[in-house]
């Protein structure tokens, strides 16, 4: 499983279910968030940032409902406070 470094600098574990989670959260199937994760999981490199992960899923859910990715860019606004 490869590690990834999240903003903070520290290194974690892959975990596909993050994905998932916030993949549905944003409006996807649960089918179709796994699918999601499982691509991303197939191309991530060892050392991979959260940053470049998160573009990945932006991208595959943009290219599937580009209001999915919508969803996830104004939860991140309204809840998280980030702006990317």
């Amino acid at each position: 499983m490869p590690k990834v470094i999240k903003r903070d600098g520290k290194s974690e574990d892959f975990i596909y279910e993050k994905i998932v989670t916030s993949a549905v959260k944003s409006g996807a199937a649960v089918d179709v968030a796994r699918n999601i994760a499982k691509q991303i999981e197939g191309s991530i490199k060892e050392g991979a940032s959260t940053k470049e992960i998160k573009q990945m899923v932006l991208e595959a859910l943009r290219k599937e409902n580009p209001d999915w990715e919508n969803n996830w860019l104004t939860y991140d606004r309204a809840v998280k406070k980030r702006e990317e």
